[in-house]
């Protein structure tokens, strides 16, 4: 059954319903579905964080609540939440100068981006950083990128942007 979610209005919807395609509700040959492959998608770009919205495709198009498959991703070993350190990446170099002068480090006005991250890793421990930001980004594991390999079919058939 796909996804409702209890906010969807249902009376609008209902006048001008597609319904989610059949073939993106089968479970797929590793049990996953046609949703969890775009998420899985999606993570590999190196820009999905614990901050990114989910587009409401993965409900009217693929039928999944994304932000419980996204859980169930992580906990089967698809993916994993980045370290504090490892999400750096995410974090402009304003917030990485406020972390470090809040640790009262001097000479910041000169540091490009990478000296941040070597300030950020001499003046801190990973506990203290994690303390300093919530933005976690995600990354695939191996078993992540083989289900993502295994099934190209999901991928060629979701709309991509035209740049």
């Amino acid at each position: 059954m796909p996804y409702i979610a209890p906010d969807r209005d249902l009376a609008a919807w209902l006048l001008d319903a597609k319904p989610v395609p059949k073939r993106n509700m089968e479970p797929l040959a590793d049990g996953l579905l046609a949703g969890d492959i775009i998420l899985l998608w999606r993570i590999q770009f190196d820009t999905f964080t614990t901050e990114s919205v989910f587009p409401k495709y993965f409900e009217y198009t693929y039928g999944i609540d994304a932000p419980k498959h996204l859980e169930n991703l992580v906990e089967n070993g698809y993916a994993y939440l980045e370290s504090a350190f490892d999400s750096l990446d995410h974090l402009n170099a304003t917030m990485k100068k406020n972390i470090l002068k809040a640790k009262g480090v001097a000479g910041l006005s000169k540091m490009k981006a990478a000296d941040l991250n070597v300030a950020l890793q001499e003046h801190f421990s990973e506990r203290e950083l994690a303390q300093t930001f919530a933005v976690r980004g995600y990354k695939l594991t191996a078993k992540g990128e083989a289900a993502l390999a295994a099934n190209p079919e999901v991928i060629d058939r979701h709309p991509k942007k035209k740049f």
